[in-house]
């Protein structure tokens, strides 16, 4: 009896198109806001700036910011985090 070979895609849990959160956390400063918005409209055309959720911590110092995007795929998903986690405002992507 043989195995069958493993699957090496996997399946996503993702039903595309979709809207999706992303959380983004960095340093409270001036700017952070707007370059977020910035690469969420790169990615989303209809993104709407309105959507955007603030939440400030508790010490003031840092600042998370939600934006939901219009998602058309896993490359597009994983391109978004990619392109906000390596930029210099940003220390995390949820």
């Amino acid at each position: 009896m043989t195995t069958p070979p493993p699957n090496t895609e996997q399946a996503s849990l993702i039903t595309y198109p979709c809207q999706f959160p992303i959380k983004v956390m960095g340093l409270k400063v001036e700017g952070m806001v707007h370059a977020i918005t910035h690469i969420a409209q790169q990615f989303d055309p209809s993104f709407d700036a309105g959507t955007i959720e603030l939440r400030e911590s508790k010490g003031g110092k840092y600042l998370g910011v939600t934006i939901t995007v219009n998602t058309t795929s896993r490359e597009q998903l994983d391109e978004i985090y990619r392109t906000l986690s390596t930029h210099p405002m940003v220390k995390v992507v949820l």
